[in-house]
Parts: C-alpha cells; sequence; structure tokens
C-alpha cells in the first residue's frame, strides 16, 4: 500500500546505511521475519559483491592493457576534478564569518601538508576537530550572548 511504502522510505533514509538496502531489510522483515531480512538483503548485496570481486580478480591483467590504464588513468583525473568542483561548491555556500574562513584554510593547510609529508593523519579526524572548534565557538557565543542579555 501507499503507507506502508511511505513507511519503509522514511525508515530506510533514517538508518545508517544505502536506502536500497535498508528498504530490502525492512521488507524482507515484514513478509518473512529475521530471515527474510537476511535474505533480502543478501539478494540486494550479493550481485554487486560478486560482480566487484571478479573483477578484483583479472584487475591487475587488465591494467596491463594499454587502453584500460589510460582509461582509469582519465577516471582518477574525472574524480579528482569532481571533488575539486564539490569543494568550490560548499566554498561558495560557506558562511563568511571569521571562524569559517580560518577553519577552512587551517584544515586546507593541514591536509595538503600530511599528504606532501606523507603523514598517517586521518582526514576524518581533521573534520571531527574542525567540527570540535566549531562546536566551541558556538557554544561560547551563546554564552556570551546569553551573559549579554542579563545584563
Amino acid at each position: 500500500t501507499h503507507d506502508d511504502m511511505m513507511n519503509i522510505t522514511v525508515i530506510a533514509e533514517s538508518t545508517p546505511g544505502p536506502v536500497a538496502i535498508n528498504c530490502a531489510t525492512f521488507v524482507g522483515y515484514k513478509r518473512a521475519g529475521l530471515l527474510g531480512a537476511a535474505l533480502a538483503t543478501l539478494g540486494v548485496v550479493l550481485p554487486s559483491f560478486i560482480i566487484i570481486y571478479l573483477v578484483s580478480l583479472f584487475l591487475n591483467g587488465l591494467l596491463e592493457i594499454k587502453a584500460v590504464a589510460s582509461a582509469f588513468r582519465g577516471i582518477k583525473l574525472a574524480v579528482g576534478v569532481l571533488i575539486v568542483q564539490a569543494a568550490v561548491n560548499m566554498i561558495r555556500k560557506l558562511k563568511r564569518d571569521a571562524l569559517a574562513v580560518v577553519i577552512l584554510v587551517l584544515s586546507f593547510a593541514a591536509m595538503l601538508l600530511i599528504n606532501i609529508f606523507a603523514l598517517d593523519f586521518s582526514s576524518i579526524s581533521l573534520m571531527l576537530i574542525a567540527a570540535a572548534v566549531s562546536l566551541a565557538a558556538y557554544c561560547v557565543s551563546l554564552l556570551k550572548n546569553r551573559k549579554e542579555g542579563e545584563k
């Protein structure tokens, strides 16, 4: 029914992971319980896994073919361009306050130095540090505004 489809979509989008897998798991559970959920999830995941596994078996041999190796170099370049484009769009939408600009510049410099010197530091850790600094600054500004409001 329409209501069931809406419930499935809401649940699938609100739980971590790909929506297709979450939907399959939910439908499998509704139709056949825990076993149905497991089988439905496998039914969605297994075909992609098998294809990727088969490709990985022959990837080294494929990379020896000049046209395939050139295609992969082009794909790497295209992915790099897409990442830069996403970054530029995010920077355009960035709120132009001093803290945001400082975090942007420092994060960029840190990632550049991490790459140049091949340091073992996760970009996720860097994002968490930036989030913590932003959250701390936000909390300080709230406290400051609250104190000014009391005066």
